[in-house]
């Protein structure tokens, strides 16, 4: 019998509460869904003790990685930015000292002041151990490839650390123009244009769209060691490739458009339990380029009028990966093998720090 599939879900959230401080000072809309408030949803998404180990145990996930919900402190000014990211850091940190059989977490990068974001992904990797950083696209105005994110992309190819993307809400004028209009009772914090905007499609252009000019505007030709990792079986983008790939002559790139996506990119799921998707995934950038992710608690629980896809409680976050139309071997990898050959220097190094 093949020896049990290990598996390290990547996309897991957290809401600490030096966090949602700084998001109550800077007037973001406290709701669950953010972790304010004392429903069970908004609970999980603080925890990191028993509870957070029990749901981990019921999806049949070994380790998380900890990152901070979106949009992490890319929505405060770069003074409170800075210190946000510092304390949420340390938080981390001392949560994975904490239990390091069970949890990894993200760096929280404080976009808003860029020298500094740079200067803060050195300190998590280097002496926090933090073994990559989630990032949330855009930063105020600013989408991911302004010049100014240049030396924070430079300081990750050269730590040889990934940095996952995940996506936020669309500025207002797209809300505005593309999911105004509902008129089913409630208000826009709550109703249906907002969820397409966000969590139901609107956010996975937002951010797929970020990483084409990414590519676009030379990120990965100046960086062609920079490795990044997408959520939600790539953003949309993957399954446009063979269309969207033309773009690659007419915007004079160094690669094909799809060979970025096989030498810079990997791709997680992110609790989108969807075989297709899966599959289309595998075909596009290959299984040595997947890995796994659970959007813990977006999707625990959750299967509104019975939709499958989205809820990977009652062992559906193992039971898919260990179903999937692969090789054990395959998908040894994508639950934890890849993970360990992108980062394993860095959780190396952090153990010879401890023992010496």
């Amino acid at each position: 019998m093949p020896d049990k599939i290990e598996i390290v879900a990547l996309e897991e959230h957290i809401a600490p509460p030096s966090l949602l401080d700084a998001w109550a000072k800077a007037g973001v809309p406290q709701i669950p869904q953010l972790g304010f408030g004392d429903e069970p949803f908004a609970r999980r998404l603080r925890g990191f003790g028993e509870q957070r180990l029990a749901d981990m145990d019921d999806q049949g996930i070994d380790v998380a990685v900890l990152s901070l919900a979106s949009p992490g402190v890319q929505n405060l000014t770069a003074e409170d930015a800075v210190s946000a990211a510092r304390e949420a850091n340390d938080t981390l940190a001392e949560i994975v000292a904490g239990r390091p059989d069970r949890f990894q977490a993200f760096a929280a990068i404080p976009t808003a002041a860029p020298e500094a974001a740079a200067a803060e992904l050195e300190r998590a990797v280097t002496q926090l151990g933090l073994p990559g950083a989630m990032l949330y696209g855009r930063t105020g105005d600013k989408l991911a490839d302004a010049p100014e994110f240049d030396d924070l992309y430079a300081t990750a190819e050269r730590l040889q650390v990934p940095l996952h993307f995940h996506p936020q809400t669309p500025v207002p004028e797209v809300l505005k123009a593309y999911y105004s209009g509902f008129d089913d009772g409630v208000g826009m914090a709550r109703s249906t244009g907002m969820g397409l905007a966000t969590a139901g499609l609107g956010w996975y252009f937002d951010l797929g769209v970020q990483y084409l000019r990414m590519i676009f505007s030379g990120v990965f030709d100046r960086h062609p060691g920079l490795q990044v990792i997408a959520g939600h079986w790539g953003e949309v983008v993957l399954f446009y490739l063979d269309h969207t790939g033309i773009m690659a002559h007419n915007a004079r790139l160094e690669r094909p458009l799809a060979d970025y996506f096989t030498q810079n990119f990997w791709v997680c799921g992110s609790g989108t339990v969807s075989e297709r998707y899966m599959r289309w995934t595998s075909e596009v950038v290959g299984t040595e380029r997947m890995m796994y992710s659970t959007d813990y608690p977006y999707t625990f629980g959750t299967r509104p009028g019975g939709f499958p896809f989205l809820d990977t409680a009652n062992g559906v976050a193992r039971s898919f990966l260990e179903q999937a139309p692969f090789s054990h071997e395959e998908k040894a990898a994508i639950g934890s093998g890849n993970w360990e050959k992108l980062t394993g220097h860095v959780t190396a190094s952090c153990g010879q720090r401890d023992s010496a």
